[in-house]
């Protein structure tokens, strides 16, 4: 790009065309574009940014409604990685009573699928005219989000066999003509920490125990790095909530339309477009900023 750069210089220091200029301009803002790219680019400085990612949603306060927003969030993030031409694939899956559902995990596969996801972990606020309510009252929802690096075998904390027990069980939902009658879902529990991982939606038992074991792989890893994290901010003698938890960003549907949030103050009254996955300018304002704050509480 230097070399394009001095080029132009030189030619654009020459009496040309008016179409040449026409032509050193649009090559220029081309330049100027791809040193923009590569800028953002640095915003990913993180271990794992390059990696794809495991996103959790469960539902918070709001019952049936905060049920349904829960759902609402997953087909945002899926219909996000369809724009970026990135895949997902839902690992698991449990339903509401009524409607929605109560906590559900996908993973979606793309280059730096985990950098970009990473600022969306926290608490969603839901504010609309709630359509399970009798008297269609204006009603307040919540949903959590989680997002984890997709890790190999070789990478985050070591799993031994013996810290580990496995449960098969027989998949509920819709499809496939193994569904309830053979036993090809699996639940692993990590004996020292306590986590728990399922995956059910896999064709075979000895696959749906690899994605779980790469569920859980993440979430120790994840562990051990909030651990590290306490630690420093023990050090620092500094005392700051967890960002889990926090609320992040809010989907106003009424009276107005707007979403806002409320880390970078980046906001739009396009809140439809933003529930059909337009999510890349508020990723990009968190990116762009020192997003390493973004840790721990927002305002």
């Amino acid at each position: 790009m230097e070399k394009e750069l001095s080029d132009i210089r030189e030619l654009s220091s020459l009496e040309v065309e008016k179409e040449e200029a026409v032509e050193l301009e649009r090559e220029f803002a081309d330049i100027a574009s791809e040193i923009e790219a590569l800028e953002f680019r640095t915003n990913f400085d993180g271990p794992y940014d390059r990696h794809s990612a495991l996103l959790s949603v469960k539902s918070g306060a709001g019952g049936v409604d905060a049920q349904d927003w829960a759902e609402m969030l997953v087909r945002m993030y899926v219909r996000w990685a369809e724009r970026r031409k990135f895949s997902s694939r839902l690992l698991e899956e449990l339903r509401g009573n009524e409607s929605g559902i109560k906590s559900a995990t996908i993973e979606i596969t793309g280059e730096y699928a985990y950098g970009y996801l990473f600022g969306e972990m926290g608490t969603h606020r839901l504010v609309r005219l709630s359509p399970f309510n009798a008297d269609h009252l204006r009603q307040t929802s919540f949903a959590s989000v989680e997002v984890l690096p997709v890790l190999s075998a070789k990478e985050g904390v070591e799993i031994r066999s013996e810290d580990i027990e496995v449960d098969t069980y027989r998949s509920s939902g819709a499809g496939g003509q193994n569904v309830n009658k053979t036993e090809t879902a699996v639940r692993i529990r990590h004996i020292p920490s306590g986590i728990v991982v399922s995956c059910q939606t896999e064709r075979s038992q000895l696959q749906n125990k690899e994605t779980a074991l790469s569920m859980l792989r993440a979430k120790l890893e994840q562990q051990r790095l909030e651990a590290q994290e306490a630690e420093q901010r023990s050090l620092r003698g500094v005392e700051k909530s967890a960002a889990f938890g926090s609320q992040i960003r809010s989907y106003v549907l009424h009276p107005y339309t707007l979403v806002k949030d409320h880390r970078t103050k980046y906001e739009t009254p396009q809140a439809s477009d933003v529930l059909d996955g337009k999510l890349d300018e508020f990723m990009e304002s968190f990116l762009k900023k020192d997003h390493s704050k973004f840790m721990v509480s927002a305002t």
